[in-house]
């Protein structure tokens, strides 16, 4: 068979087996995508990176080359996991070197794919694994440095890594780091293995940790070390894994695994309906500002595709302030334009977005190919003194209001205040909590102090909301929920969301990751029921850790759920049906 046809077959096999209506069974392996190599103006790869990932389950596809964005997005969308195969020299110039005379030949056109392939699966989260030349792409990518030619370079070389024997023949050994990731995937700290390179890694990207090393040195494996599905060895073990070697193998059962499980966790978000319940974003949007691109924020409408997003609350957030009318007055004008504002966006997307008021809303514009833009306010000091700003932002179309921020203020004691002011709410606050109720306003309790928030479980007549907090019994700070907070909130039928704040989980918050974030979740669920926990990011307001820093990494949380065992029905609670249930209640007068 002649390598145009196998490439013909490779890319067309999944969509052939569809077109065969006597099949009983459809195939749900994982989609993997290669990427192809660039010979005489072709697409092509060897059969020992097709064959490792069908021995492992998944369904391999090539990836033309090509450079155009919306094709290559297209392909990308469709993808579980993604093999970046080996091949030629990287032009330095991508780290920004100039050419050594030593520098092999460098093939432009793959270099502009290849990155374009790297940024594609990056938003998306798609699982990634790079081979030779791939862990190479990896590393410049995000910010690391190659070897542009080893035996100049790297004087000190004692290995030749350019073996003359087959890649199926090992030649080599390659020192795992234990713990990581690597020495997981293999049950093993040291490897015999091939290697066919000229170029390496010579500094490790921000973000990526070396953890596998030749005996002269060379990083011959790294890996995300901020918790994202992204791994790269600088050997060949597709080689070996088809000659039969069993350790080499499970590389590609690893990334078929992790395919197979990303895959699962975008079926969900097609069924569900997910909702992050509070960010800070309004806060970014000045005139040359559009949620409709791919903004610096963490919080836009091409993020929320990528992460698989439904819905997103956007916080109208005043600073705390004097408590006198004149400065009262400048909080209420504050919310007013910073609602002023968000429609604003919406109005000029009014193509992918619009803005919802009820839980039906999310239904129907979901179905309707929409993303939905709630609105709350953050912090009670913008409704001033007058009750009857609650009707107007009301009808204006919040349906939250954070009671307080750091600060006490007229309705209530707030949890990072140092002195208290009211010893809960004041009598203001409780007519306040009175016509949020009335009004079928949720009243959220995030930032309150802890005789806040017994004041308002006593005197609210529905349940209530805490939109971004985490769980104190995994680190005490003041914004925080204790144990007993958690179980009186799910006994009143309310529902509380973990939050992504770095210094609300970890008390060393430049460490903060995804598995830390997890924790606090795990535990809320455990103590509140599956029934009264969901996610408030407090993105573009200090939320983001490693592992989940925007809207395109919410499928990581999916993703890590389904690896802790959590059913779908378990999973669309925490995503949005445990808020919406609430919301409905509240609105429903």
């Amino acid at each position: 068979m002649n390598k145009l046809l196998l490439t013909t077959l490779l890319v067309l096999c999944p969509y052939l087996a569809m077109g065969q209506s006597n099949q009983k069974t459809t195939r749900k392996a994982p989609l993997i995508g290669i990427s192809c190599s660039h010979p005489g103006r072709s697409s092509s790869t060897q059969m020992t990176y097709t064959e490792s990932v069908i021995q492992a389950g998944g369904t391999p596809i090539l990836i033309s080359i090509t450079t155009d964005s919306l094709v290559l997005t297209d392909i990308a969308n469709r993808l579980d996991g993604i093999i970046l195969i080996g091949g030629g020299d990287i032009h330095p110039s991508y780290f920004n070197e100039s050419p050594i005379e030593q520098l092999g030949e460098v093939d432009s056109l793959r270099d502009v794919y290849d990155m374009a392939l790297i940024r594609l699966a990056t938003r998306r989260n798609i699982p990634m694994f790079g081979i030779c030349r791939g862990e190479q792409l990896i590393n410049v990518a995000f910010g690391g440095t190659l070897y542009q030619d080893i035996p100049t370079q790297h004087p000190d070389t004692t290995v030749c890594h350019q073996q003359q024997e087959p890649s199926s023949i090992p030649t080599h050994t390659v020192h795992l780091t234990p713990g990581s990731a690597m020495a997981s995937i293999t049950g093993q700290t040291q490897l015999f293995t091939n290697t066919h390179h000229h170029q390496a890694v010579k500094q490790v990207a921000p973000g990526f940790s070396v953890t596998g090393w030749s005996s002269d040195s060379i990083p011959e494996a790294i890996e995300s070390s901020h918790e994202y599905p992204i791994w790269g060895v600088q050997f060949h073990p597709e080689a070996l894994a088809t000659a039969g070697d069993s350790i080499s193998a499970r590389f590609f059962y690893f990334l078929v695994q992790k395919a197979a499980t990303y895959r699962h966790a975008k079926e969900i978000h097609r069924r569900i309906l997910s909702l992050d319940t509070h960010t800070d974003t309004p806060l970014d949007f000045d005139v040359s500002y559009n949620i409709g691109t791919r903004e610096k924020t963490q919080v836009c409408l091409p993020k929320m595709r990528e992460g698989k997003l439904d819905g997103q609350y956007l916080a109208c957030w005043v600073r705390q302030g004097p408590c006198d009318e004149e400065n009262s007055l400048k909080a209420i004008d504050r919310v007013d334009e910073l609602i002023r504002h968000i429609y604003r966006q919406v109005e000029m997307n009014g193509e992918q977005c619009a803005i919802a008021r009820t839980p039906d809303d999310l239904s129907r514009l979901k179905t309707e190919g929409k993303k939905a833009f709630y609105i709350g306010i953050e912090n009670g000091y913008g409704i001033g003194k007058d009750l009857k700003n609650i009707t107007r932002f009301h009808d204006a179309g919040v349906t939250y209001i954070t009671l307080c921020h750091t600060r006490n203020n007229d309705i209530c004691d707030s949890s990072s205040d140092t002195t208290a002011r009211w010893n809960g709410l004041s009598p203001y606050g409780r007519k306040v909590v009175k016509e949020m109720n009335r009004l079928g306003i949720m009243i959220d309790l995030s930032h309150a102090a802890e005789s806040t928030f017994w004041d308002v479980l006593k005197y609210s007549k529905a349940p209530v909301i805490v939109s971004h907090s985490s769980a104190s019994a995994i680190y005490r700070h003041d914004r925080n929920l204790t144990d007993e907070q958690l179980r009186a909130l799910a006994a009143h039928g309310g529902v509380a969301q973990a939050c992504l704040v770095d210094e609300f989980l970890n008390p060393d918050a430049k460490k903060t990751n995804l598995t830390d974030f997890m924790k606090h979740l795990l535990h809320m669920v455990e103590v509140a029921g599956i029934d009264h926990v969901g996610i408030g990011s407090d993105f573009d307001g200090g939320g983001g850790v490693k592992g989940c820093n925007g809207d395109n990494d919410f499928i990581n949380i999916t993703v890590r759920l389904l690896e802790h065992g959590f059913t779908e029905t378990d999973i669309a609670k925490i995503w949005g049906g445990n808020f919406l249930r609430v919301m409905k209640q509240v609105q429903t007068k």
